[in-house]
């Protein structure tokens, strides 16, 4: 469910969703944020895995899983857990001088964790192992910059998914 910033200008309407969303968690329902961004500059080989080991440490203490693609200088993620902590991610990566136009795709419950062993999966989409993924060719020709995924975002989360296994 994803609640319009028009509704959440109204006290009232953000108090109900609110309680809505901790209910949704009271039942099990699984937070999620889909959400690309471009690098200030690109990033080199250690700086991504500075970023991943990082990452790892902060999503495991938080009980986050996801899965992060990156690919000329722009990042596609998807993040998953309590609501509080996922959107406190965001808001932290958003804050980062390092990124640049974060861009929220798709937000919502799901009944069950898509990536549940992964504290952060990530693929570097350049990769030969990344080309060599089934179900990825047509997926991986386009940029992940944020612009490319606005008339369709759940694009973004099919090829996030292409990626789980």
């Amino acid at each position: 469910m994803s609640t319009s910033s028009a509704a959440l200008s109204d006290p009232e309407a953000k108090a109900a969703a609110g309680q809505y969303h901790i209910y949704l968690e009271q039942i099990g329902k699984i937070y999620f944020h889909v959400y690309a961004s471009s690098a200030v500059r690109p990033f080199a080989a250690e700086e991504l895995r500075q970023l991943l080991v990082k990452s790892r440490q902060t999503n495991s203490a938080l009980g986050v899983s996801g899965m992060l693609l990156y690919k000329d200088g722009n990042f596609l993620q998807v993040l998953e857990g309590r609501e509080a902590a996922v959107l406190g991610l965001v808001e932290k990566i958003t804050r980062d001088p390092r990124h640049r136009g974060v861009t929220t795709l798709l937000e919502g419950f799901e009944s069950e964790y898509q990536f549940p062993d992964w504290s952060m999966g990530f693929r570097d989409l350049h990769s030969e192992e990344a080309k060599a993924t089934p179900g990825s060719s047509d997926v991986l020709d386009p940029s992940l910059d944020p612009k490319a995924f606005s008339s369709d975002p759940t694009r973004a989360q099919r090829l996030l998914l292409t990626f789980k296994e």
